[in-house]
């Protein structure tokens, strides 16, 4: 049998996270798949990963200037756009793409407002390309087996749901280093890591909701460092003798992946990856609450705190025979070695750091049943990344009965938690999600 041709995939968006998927193109999927060019605002991110693919045996392609993406996609006769930048330019890079013919995958949030939800769902519709959405999260056994077991009845009919989800001072407060601390970029919290969570419920209960109300506020970075006795004179951690003792700084010079990528590349474009989380200028939360009602009737109490003493998550899912608890917890402390380090880099994890995940049901009348689940791995979301990116790469994946895929619409209905949130919190009110974005009225 002739072998297909491998589908031509380009990437634009030269961050860290691209890195995640230009191994697994020059990889796991090679046979399959193909990277054939890069562009970036910065020539030298770019660079940077030519140079790490080179490492592993593949050749360096084209680099464009982020301005000529369309140029690109024409000319190297691109399938597949990978979109990886900073989440507010999206919508940009996901329409275009989809108006030159190709595909797309986007990493979440699809986008970080209505106006680039809607942008995208017309030009789905318009133009029938496909679009995903990176929600690795689903691919994690531990979700779905929750999946399993709601879609089985064992808990009942769902009544209500409780989810807790804590970054601690090391993960979360690297959003408030970095171009995220603005939320003209990434939509805050409840848009950038909240639309994970929201997926895994709409997923899980298959629903989506339909009134949010949401609290939150800015408590603990930015200017509030200085009330709690943490603040910093000094913009940004690079040879500051004011960062050098300081654990919430991030030395850029010696976490050597980020400095090629960043610290190296900073003079083509001024970003700085290692600003003071307790500087001037954060417009995101970082303690955020949400009651979230569902269109069949379920609710849910949310929380994300993203400055806690340790990393992982609590779910409660209630039902009419019983009840599931799931409890994570990535890492019981962050270590003093670890502090100032950057979640999955390099240094950022310490022995000393513990965790656990424990799965249980508990039925009525009956002792509670712990549910072991196999193929759980530390790193990569649990092993997601590299279930998500087998799906989503390679044609000869089997139909999947768990739905894990998420399309522009699971995209958009993960967004319509978060932006009602984000709207609830500004007004004060409960927001219905059709009065922010009416997914049925876009054609």
């Amino acid at each position: 049998m002739t072998q297909p041709p491998r589908r031509r995939y380009a990437l634009v968006g030269a961050g860290a996270r691209a890195g995640l998927f230009l191994r697994a193109l020059a990889t796991d999927h090679a046979d399959v798949a193909e990277l054939v060019a890069l562009a970036d605002t910065n020539p030298a991110r770019a660079a940077v990963h030519n140079a790490r693919l080179q490492r592993l045996g593949v050749p360096p392609v084209p680099v464009y200037d982020a301005a000529d993406f369309t140029e690109m996609l024409k000319r190297e006769r691109v399938d597949v756009a990978l979109v990886t930048t900073v989440d507010r330019y999206h919508d940009e890079y996901v329409v275009a793409a989809l108006e030159a013919g190709c595909d797309a995958i986007t990493e979440k949030p699809m986008t970080v407002d209505a106006a680039g939800c809607r942008r995208i769902l017309a030009a789905q519709r318009r133009t029938n390309r496909d679009v995903r959405v990176t929600f690795n999260y689903r691919y994690n056994p531990l979700h779905e087996a929750v999946k399993k077991i709601v879609r089985s009845g064992e808990i009942g009919e769902v009544g209500s749901v409780h989810f807790e989800w804590l970054l601690d001072v090391r993960h979360g407060a690297d959003y408030f280093r970095r171009w995220h601390r603005d939320k003209a970029n990434s939509g805050g919290l409840l848009v950038h890591k909240a639309s994970h969570h929201f997926d895994l419920v709409n997923w899980w209960l298959d629903d989506e909701p339909e009134q949010v109300f949401a609290a939150g506020r800015l408590f603990f970075y930015g200017d509030q460092g200085a009330r709690h006795g943490y603040a910093r004179d000094y913009e940004r951690a690079h040879l500051s003798d004011k960062a050098a003792d300081d654990p919430f700084a991030l030395k850029l010079a010696d976490e050597p992946g980020l400095k090629e990528l960043y610290l190296d590349a900073e003079h083509h474009d001024g970003y700085h990856r290692d600003q003071n989380v307790f500087a001037s200028g954060v417009s995101i939360e970082d303690d955020m609450a949400v009651l979230v009602r569902y269109a069949g009737g379920a609710s849910m109490s949310y929380h994300l705190t993203a400055y806690a003493p340790w990393e992982g998550y609590r779910l409660m899912i209630n039902g009419s025979r019983g009840r599931l608890e799931l409890e994570v917890v990535e890492s019981d402390h962050v270590a003093p070695a670890a502090a100032g380090a950057v979640k999955g880099e390099p240094g950022a994890e310490s022995t000393a750091e513990k965790g656990f995940k424990r799965l249980l049901v508990r039925p009525y009348w009956a002792p509670p049943r712990e549910v072991v689940v196999e193929g759980l791995s530390r790193g990569g979301h649990g092993g997601g990344d590299v279930r998500m990116l087998a799906d989503l790469i390679r044609p000869d994946q089997p139909e999947d009965p768990l739905g894990r895929s998420a399309t522009a619409r699971d995209g958009a209905r993960a967004l319509l938690t978060g932006l009602a949130a984000n709207e609830s919190i500004r007004t004060g009110t409960a927001v219905p999600v059709k009065d922010v974005l009416d997914i049925e009225e876009i054609r």
